[in-house]
């Protein structure tokens, strides 16, 4: 017999709300809109364990040591030893023995929960924001409240199965008569009949709506983060307590940066004689235009940091990251006979003695920096 306890991984003696507890937090790991199909098992078991331990009349009968889930929990109660002849019986019939024992079936059922995605911009990952995402899902009835009954009357008593459930038949079989158990139809296994059903939702107490849910996005999150908002799923049958709703964010690529971490980099391109003379320039940023000081001799891909205008700090949002932007020395292709003279007078000053061209398998280190630029700025000052 399986251990339901163990399946929730509450104690023998837990309460009710610590095993709905449990349930919510597992019917929520392993639901297969989130944990994904391969765990869709898995979430059957979480499902039969509750419904086990959440119905008193169940949760009895199964530390009684009868499992209310196995289709031969009430052989048991024959007497004479016949106990594995249910077994046979099930096996012909599919007959649940013993299934009274079992109550009627609860009309007011958990929610299940909710998957869906949002997408934001950059900015909005920098600093924060609200994200809007429209879904489709069981809403509370707002015409009958849940109950599904229209007017607000109560459920009657079904007068088949009397207020149990299910009906007990005589079916005839190769070994004699035989006793079976089976959920009423005319009651569905509720015990009680809606008489004059919501017209809005049929009795269900729950009706299927699209509706848009704003997104409290805290600065600084990652692509492909999760957000939970509790509460905000599926309503159950009968105007059951609502499931919670998972976002999953994704952050669209923006044209001016790439994010690393909690750092925003940016290239960009300068003219050769910015880079030989230094310059100072504009660019854009998420706070505003930035004064970018580009210093004399600046080689191509070097870097200059803007300190704390990058992402803020998800863990801790008085800290920010930096924008890193990374130089590209535009060199020109056409010269005239001006600008032409002017390089052959660079080359004959600073290359007449050059023998061969340094090679190695990597960037060489130690070098001076801003070496060929700043020789540039010498030899044309």
């Amino acid at each position: 017999m399986a251990d339901y306890y163990e399946t929730l991984g509450v104690d023998r003696n837990a309460s009710d709300d610590e095993i709905k507890k449990a349930y919510r937090k597992l019917s929520r790991k392993y639901h297969p809109d989130i944990a994904g199909p391969e765990f869709e098992d898995k979430f059957k078991e979480v499902n039969n364990a509750y419904e086990v331990l959440s119905n008193p009349d169940k949760r009895r009968m199964y530390d009684s040591g009868v499992d209310p889930n196995n289709p031969n929990a009430g052989a048991g109660g024959f007497s004479g030893g016949f106990g594995d002849m249910g077994d046979v019986f099930s096996t012909f019939f599919g007959s649940a023995f013993g299934a009274g024992s079992q109550g009627p079936v609860p009309r007011t059922q958990p929610g299940r929960d909710a998957l869906a995605s949002a997408t934001i911009d950059l900015k909005t990952a920098v600093f924060g924001g609200t994200a809007h995402v429209k879904i489709n899902t069981f809403s509370l009835c707002q015409e009958c409240g849940g109950s599904g009954a229209q007017g607000g009357a109560q459920p009657i008593t079904c007068p088949d199965c009397h207020g149990q459930g299910f009906m007990q038949k005589v079916v005839r079989t190769m070994l004699g008569q035989m006793m079976t158990s089976a959920p009423c139809e005319r009651c569905e296994g509720h015990g009680t009949i809606i008489s004059n059903p919501c017209p809005s939702c049929m009795g269900h107490g729950r009706v299927r709506t699209t509706r848009n849910v704003g997104v409290n996005v805290p600065a600084g999150i990652n692509d492909n983060a999760r957000l939970r908002l509790a509460s905000q799923g599926e309503v159950g049958e009968g105007g059951g307590a609502a499931g919670d709703l998972y976002i999953d964010i994704r952050i669209k690529s923006d044209k001016q940066f790439t994010r690393d971490g909690d750092d925003l980099h940016c290239w960009i391109q300068v003219p050769m004689s910015w880079a030989v003379l230094g310059h100072d320039l504009t660019i854009e940023t998420f706070d505003g235009k930035q004064t970018v000081s580009i210093p004399a001799g600046c080689q191509p891909e070097d870097t200059v940091t803007l300190k704390g205008l990058g992402v803020t700090n998800l863990r801790n949002s008085d800290e920010r990251g930096d924008i890193v932007a990374h130089v590209n020395v535009l060199i020109p292709t056409k010269l005239d006979d001006e600008e032409r003279d002017l390089i052959e007078r660079f080359s004959t000053l600073h290359d007449a003695d050059a023998g061969h061209v340094a090679q190695a398998s990597r960037p060489q280190t130690g070098q001076k920096k801003g070496g060929f630029f700043s020789k540039l700025k010498d030899a044309l000052s």
